[in-house]
């Protein structure tokens, strides 16, 4: 069962650009700390980048530049924007969570892994 659900994948042409969104489901609150991997097919997921739940960013060497991972103030959703988009950058995108928090105030930990996004960039 997905306790993420991404949203905002779709067809782009090259160098095009794309936002994608990362929020809770099912009984989940808000998120802890996230992060957002990609699966090219026939390939290993990678990790693209990570966020605290304090705002503090890293990026996978190969994603400085172009990527930029975000998240909402409430920490209820995370995002990831890609510009100049590539057909290399075409993959499944994945969301996950170290832990989160649910209605209740509970704690969950993780990983809690969304059921990712397509992204597909023509040439």
């Amino acid at each position: 069962q997905a306790h993420l659900v991404e949203s905002g994948g779709g067809l782009v042409q090259t160098g095009g650009s794309l936002g994608l969104s990362c929020a809770p489901s099912g009984n989940i609150f808000s998120i802890d700390f996230a992060s957002w991997y990609r699966q090219i097919a026939g390939k290993q997921r990678e990790l693209v980048a990570n966020i605290t739940r304090g705002g503090v960013k890293a990026y996978a060497d190969y994603f400085k530049g172009r990527f930029a991972i975000t998240r909402s103030n409430g920490q209820n959703t995370v995002s990831l924007q890609i510009k100049d988009l590539k057909p290399e950058d075409t993959a499944v995108y994945y969301c996950k969570s170290d832990g989160a928090w649910d209605y209740g105030g509970g704690y969950l930990p993780g990983p809690h892994w969304g059921q990712g996004t397509l992204v597909a960039v023509s040439s």
